[in-house]
Parts: C-alpha cells; structure tokens; sequence
C-alpha cells in the first residue's frame, strides 16, 4: 500500500465493532510490587513526570526533586493510577544523556515518591542498569519507548524481576524519527513490529501478562500517521495486550490546531478519549486532572455506568 493511501487502512464499521467486542472480551487486569490495577470497566492514567531540561512540553520544571515528589503527589491527588518518571527527553532531536546523569535525575524523585504515594511508578528508560537502579528504589514498571531494541539486557531484566514493561513502536531514533518517516502502511507495520517484540519478551521469559503495548504516537511519525493510529486502535486493542496510549500535547495535535505545546490541552482531551472510545487501557498525559474528568465520561460511553453511581 503506498504512503498515499495510507487512510484505506481505516476500519470499516464492522471492524470496528468487532475489534471493541475482542477489548471487553480480553479486560485488562496488571499486577505489579505496590498493587494490582484493573483497567476491565476504567480506563488507567499515566501521569508524566520529566526530571530533564530539554521535554518538549515540561522541559526544566521539575529538576528539583523536591519539586518533582511534589507534582507527582499532585498527580495522583488529581487522579493518576500510575506516575511515570523520565530522566531523558525523547523529543525529537533529543540528545542522549549518559546512565550516571539519568540516574541522578531519576532515583531522588523515584524514592520521595515511592514514600509518599501507593500508585505504581513507572521508569521511563530504555537502559537496563537505569532500569535495575530504579526497580530497587521502588519503581513497579519499565516504559522502554525502544521496546527492549536498544539495550538488549532489559529483557533479562524484565523477566527476571518479573514486572510489567511497556513496548513502544519508534521508527529510528529520538535524533532521526521525525527525519521523514514513511511506511507502506503503517497500521500493519505498528502491528507486526509490537508482534514481533512482543514474541521477543515473551522468549526472553517475560510472562505475557507483564507485556503492555504502545503504538508510539509522535515516535517517527507524520501528523496522517499518527491519525491513522488513532482511528484504527481497536486493532491494536484487539492483540490482546494491555493498550497504552501517549498523545499528550504532542506535535500532531499542534498541527491541526496551528498553536505550541502549552495551548494543546483542548486537543489532547479530545485525542485521549478517542483512544479510550478505541480501546485503549491506559491514557498517558501531562495534564491528569483535566483527562481524569475527560476520560470518566468516555469510559461511561464505553463501558456503562456503575451502578453504585447511578
């Protein structure tokens, strides 16, 4: 299929539906060290903490780690089911940062969060003696956006300590994803490649339902590309694999609204609960009070209401 007619790889209806009907048949259930998170009848909320200069969007405000402990406590009183710590920005263009400095910028705010909320914290790094570091501090999940590629003792990790990892599709690199990136169709291509990582952990010994899948929004892909993603997660949802989704103000929903990262909120709303219309399970955002409220009503569309609150 040519990059052109990229859009025919649109659901129809029908499979649409059916997609869905595989989401509530398959529920989504997510053990970790501090709790067990059921995401069967309510969407999850990853809520972000950049420890880093140079995020796109939070860049700079949170290297204080006193500052950090603080909104990441903020984060959870407004509503997030798990908070996800990253000491390395992976915008495009992003310069690596070496293992001692990510370190420092990550363990503090992993052990003042760990005293001070329950929720899971999640590591967002795609190098395993980060990772190892973080996990003895108190961390529950690995969020690799190379999906176990870069650093190939991560899986060893994973399966040894036996926690939840997050696998997300990246064409390229942090420095080179955005350089033009094109696929022949890049639904089937998102899907074969989370097959194939997946396929990958599972024979590295990580149990399957430790296994979380990201279709990498914004990670070497066009504005189309990333629409496309969108429309088409109940294929996504439909591999059986928790579904995580992080559109959150990124650079496609600027594009369609012509405005910077910090007047994008409206629209990652709006991106965020048609992830979870399309099947998604966990929602990861910058803005997790808004989203909450967002999402609540979304998850009322998509799973009813409960009774308790009728």
């Amino acid at each position: 299929m040519s990059e052109t007619n990229v859009n025919n790889a649109n659901l129809s209806a029908g499979d649409f539906a059916k997609g869905l009907d595989s989401v509530h048949a398959s529920g989504c259930v997510i053990k970790t060290r501090h709790g067990t998170m059921d995401a069967r009848r309510r969407t999850l909320l990853m809520g972000i903490i950049n420890v880093t200069p140079d995020s796109f969007y939070d860049g700079g405000r949170r290297l204080d780690p006193d500052r950090a402990v603080a909104d990441g406590v903020g984060l959870v009183e407004g509503g997030a089911d798990i908070i996800d710590i990253g000491g390395e920005s992976t915008r495009p263009g992003a310069r690596p940062v070496s293992i001692e400095e990510e370190l420092e910028r990550v363990l503090p705010v992993i052990q003042g969060l760990r005293r001070a909320v329950k929720v899971p914290i999640s590591i967002d790094t795609h190098k395993a003696p980060v990772a190892r570091a973080a996990l003895i501090e108190g961390a529950d999940i690995v969020n690799d956006i190379s999906a176990l590629r870069f650093d190939l003792q991560m899986a060893v990790l994973v399966a040894t300590e036996k926690v939840p990892v997050v696998l997300m599709h990246m064409q390229g690199t942090p420095r080179t994803m955005q350089r033009a990136p094109h696929y022949d169709n890049v639904l089937r291509e998102v899907q074969d490649f989370l097959t194939a990582q997946v396929r990958i952990a599972v024979d590295a010994g990580v149990e399957p339902e430790n296994i979380i899948i990201d279709p990498g929004i914004g990670f070497g892909k066009t504005l189309e590309h990333n629409l496309t993603l969108l429309r088409n997660l109940p294929v996504l949802a439909a591999m059986g694999r928790p579904l995580l989704v992080g559109a959150s103000r990124k650079a496609f929903i600027g594009g369609i609204l012509g405005v910077e990262a910090e007047e994008r909120l409206e629209g990652s709303l709006a991106a965020a609960v048609a992830a979870v219309l399309g099947g998604a399970h966990i929602i990861r955002v910058h803005d997790v009070h808004e989203t909450r409220k967002a999402i609540d009503v979304a998850d009322a569309l998509r799973f009813g209401v409960p009774e308790s609150e009728r």
